[in-house]
């Protein structure tokens, strides 16, 4: 009888494995709670190395981490429901992290503001930094002042302008491109040096060219390119002057910056504007984007989304909704505001979380009895810990999609629907989005 080796625990045995031998009494399930452990902890990894690089930090986060990863280590919990009472901490603890993180760019950065922006390459040599580290960028424009080279965002870097620290230095020309999935042919027409600050990178082609002019931080890293070393980004520099000027594209103008302090200022003439029926349902569209079928779903459904809504929207996925016109909305006393309110980065999802609770306290209400829904795109890490942020907060009915995620065994998706109504998106937004109003 040959030999089988147990992932789990490390052992060998002879015909069945370990979890069918009861030695360390896994189950697929138990995996399943492990794995959703993991990712939410990677996910809130990334918030706290950012925060951290911010000056944030909180010992109750550390001693969390400790504790939640030696609950996954062999032998150590078999217990469905408290391991399901740490995951549901993960996404408590990840509450507390985004916070820091909101904390420490409004500290940095300086308060956020709505900010006209424009979106295109102009005259002159260029670097362009993608990712989401906005200490990187800062750094990166104190290097480059007076240098005549431009910097450009890309990706979940465009929040970055709404930053009065950063928009404040006048080569920090504008945004150039989309979401992650298309930067291999986006970093290709570019030009010039890109500077890619964390993840949300892809491995370049054979036929990609930009290899030379193609550089990452810290961890950051892929085949062929070169790691800035600290925070010194003159090989950065240099290769743009060498470079020279970029080929100008077609501009145009895009308005960003609705943080949660700019709503939690305007939270009187919501409210009256929803009293007064001005705004019939708030719609928070967003989270990460990607390539695989199935994503135009979040655009079919905010697309045909009555012109009494508002559309939240925050992470890369706002990238699949933004380019259409969706007008603008009157609050009421003379403030007239887009319909479509890009809130930022993915982190700052905490800020729409705090802009519902404002609004439920306003209402005298729980979250989930305001005229909400919440449709959620995810691809990685990052996006299941906000999820499980918002289930740890009871928020029920959120429509996730455009699969759910395959760690997820049928018998825990059972447990996550019946405690919170979790919900996969369907397969036409603009039927579900008239069902979620009601006009169906």
């Amino acid at each position: 009888m040959s030999a089988m080796f147990c992932d789990q625990c490390e052992q060998t045995f002879r015909g069945t494995g370990c979890v069918e031998q009861g030695v360390c009494g896994k189950s697929p399930n138990m995996e399943s709670l492990q794995k959703i452990l993991l990712y939410g902890l990677k996910g809130m990894a990334a918030y706290k190395h950012h925060a951290r690089r911010l000056g944030k930090t909180d010992p109750v986060v550390e001693e969390f981490f400790e504790e939640a990863l030696f609950a996954t280590v062999t032998n150590v919990n078999f217990d469905l429901e408290s391991l399901l009472d740490l995951v549901m901490k993960c996404g408590q603890t990840n509450l507390r992290t985004m916070q820091l993180l909101n904390d420490g760019h409004v500290e940095v950065m300086g308060k956020p503001a709505p900010v006209e922006i424009t979106e295109g390459i102009q005259e002159g040599p260029g670097i362009l930094v993608t990712g989401h580290d906005m200490v990187d960028l800062r750094d990166l424009l104190d290097q480059t002042a007076g240098k005549g080279v431009n910097v450009y965002t890309h990706g979940e870097m465009m929040p970055a302008h709404m930053y009065p620290n950063l928009r404040k230095d006048p080569h920090l020309k504008g945004h150039y491109g989309d979401a992650w999935q298309k930067q291999l042919r986006e970093f290709e027409e570019f030009g010039g040096p890109i500077v890619a600050t964390t993840n949300c990178v892809q491995i370049p082609r054979p036929n990609n060219t930009y290899l030379d002019r193609f550089y990452t931080m810290r961890v950051t890293a892929v085949p062929g390119a070169t790691i800035i070393p600290g925070n010194d980004f003159s090989p950065v520099i240099k290769r743009a002057l060498e470079i020279g000027p970029l080929k100008p594209t077609k501009l145009k103008k895009s308005t960003i910056g609705f943080h949660q302090t700019v709503l939690l200022g305007l939270a009187d003439k919501i409210v009256e504007a929803v009293k007064a029926g001005r705004i019939k349902r708030f719609l928070v569209i967003g989270g990460c984007d990607g390539a695989e079928p199935g994503r135009n779903y979040f655009f079919d459904y905010a697309t045909n989304a009555p012109k009494d809504t508002v559309i939240l929207t925050l992470g890369c996925g706002k990238f699949r909704i933004r380019n259409f016109d969706y007008g603008t909305i009157d609050l009421g006393g003379g403030v007239v505001v887009p319909r479509l309110l890009d809130m930022g980065q993915c982190n700052d999802a905490y800020g729409a979380i705090q802009v519902a609770l404002a609004l439920s306290k306003a209402f005298n209400c729980g979250v989930n009895d305001l005229p909400l829904t919440l449709v959620i795109s995810w691809f990685e890490q990052k996006a299941v810990a906000v999820l499980l942020t918002l289930l740890s907060l009871g928020v029920k009915g959120i429509k996730l999609g455009p699969a759910l995620p395959a760690f997820v065994t049928p018998d825990v998706l059972k447990i996550l629907q019946g405690k919170f109504d979790l919900q996969p998106i369907g397969q036409d937004g603009r039927k579900d989005v008239a069902q979620t109003m009601g006009i169906a």
